[in-house]
């Protein structure tokens, strides 16, 4: 297990300020930052999104983007479309709604998609994730079918979790918040807290740690002890799960996933409760894993993405985080030989907003929604080159 590492408020980051707008015939304005490892450009995509949750590359110029108060749109050739028809009713309250889109392996062909969303239902809202087919035209979603919804509803509002990473055998990863209630966390029987591997039909892997729901485990569940991951990400080169989760007040973590696993919360965490109280039994105890890297103060982190593409060859394997509270992007230097993080820059602080979701292009520009009621799509290229 690569060591844990973490990066105090005092850690050295570059604060980033836009140098000169680049005006080019082929792409929005950009601005234009330098970072440690050489300069970038901004471009703002689009805005007027409400509190978008999430963004996917659809591989033929085409970008999904979900809106938490229930609508998905595409942004094709500079221009967003209406809502797609057909999503599911979601209970878009406090941090609940449409969250993110995932596409199949073969969405090319098949152009089957996941949504995961607050579900409504009794005893309140649950996390649920719903299978459909994108209709040719883009328009609508057809044969739309829940594959998935969490054991418990409750009226909380908080700790939806949600992110879901489809992996290379189209098995699909996906994460659930403890919904503000931590001892839901570790209980194995409970979805809450947790990270979730279902087949894309929804049935369970037959390599599940507890594919047979055996200890009193729901068949699901691949690991426990989560607070509320909100970004997750499979390295397409090695094949390494990550994910991100918020922690109270300091101890955000970056954890890798392993199967029966427990990460530990409420048990154990690198912060405090708001109340300035302990958590549990410290930073450490038997039987509960480590973090990968974990911030105090808190960051309060989004999406995450490996970066793996060629508009940032010296961001090769490193991993980017979206943050809420301090409005920015975290790059991460992960050392290829030991898979440790040791570094850290800071990017673009206060400049866009709160930043959610962060994903790799195809052609290898940087993707980021910004969650605000005026939310945007921002891409971001090496000194404002179009790829397209």
């Amino acid at each position: 297990m690569p060591a844990t590492t973490t990066f105090l408020r005092t850690t050295a980051f570059a604060v980033l300020f836009p140098a000169a707008a680049l005006a080019q015939s082929d792409v929005p304005e950009a601005d234009r930052f330098e970072t440690e490892r050489g300069a970038i450009a901004v471009e703002t995509l689009v805005t007027g999104l409400s509190h978008p949750w999430a963004v996917e590359d659809m591989g033929d110029g085409g970008l999904l983007v979900t809106e938490r108060p229930g609508r998905l749109r595409i942004f094709r050739d500079g221009q967003l479309s209406e809502p797609v028809e057909g999503v599911p009713e979601v209970a878009a309250r406090g941090q609940g709604g449409l969250l993110d889109v995932a596409l199949s392996k073969d969405f090319a062909d098949s152009r089957i998609l996941f949504l995961s969303y607050s579900k409504p239902g009794d005893g309140g809202a649950g996390t649920a994730i719903m299978r459909a087919r994108l209709s040719d035209d883009g328009g609508r979603l057809e044969e739309a079918e829940d594959i998935f919804q969490m054991n418990r509803f409750t009226n909380s509002g908080h700790h939806f979790g949600s992110r879901i990473v489809v992996a290379d055998d189209g098995t699909l990863f996906f994460t659930i918040g403890e919904r503000g209630e931590g001892e839901r966390a570790q209980d194995p029987g409970d979805h809450a807290g947790s990270v979730l591997r279902i087949n894309a039909d929804g049935t369970i892997p037959e390599d599940n740690p507890h594919a047979d729901g055996s200890d009193g485990w729901q068949p699901e569940i691949w690991s426990i002890g989560h607070r509320n991951p909100q970004g997750a990400d499979i390295d397409p080169e090695t094949g390494t799960f990550y994910a991100v989760e918020h922690g109270a007040k300091g101890g955000d973590e970056l954890n890798i996933p392993e199967a029966g696993k427990n990460y530990g919360w409420p048990e154990i965490s690198y912060g405090v409760h708001y109340s300035g109280a302990k958590i549990g039994q410290g930073t450490a105890a038997e039987g509960y894993e480590q973090p990968l890297h974990y911030w105090d103060p808190s960051i309060a982190p989004g999406g995450m993405a490996v970066y793996r593409g060629d508009q940032f060859p010296e961001w090769d394997g490193d991993i980017l985080v979206t943050a809420l509270k301090f409005q920015l992007l975290v790059r991460l230097d992960v050392d290829p030989e030991t898979g440790n993080v040791t570094g850290e820059e800071r990017l673009l602080e206060n400049r866009y907003g709160r930043m959610r979701d962060v994903k790799v292009a195809s052609d290898g520009s940087v993707l980021i929604v910004t969650d605000e009621d005026d939310g945007r799509l921002l891409r971001l290229t090496r000194n404002g080159e179009n790829t397209d």
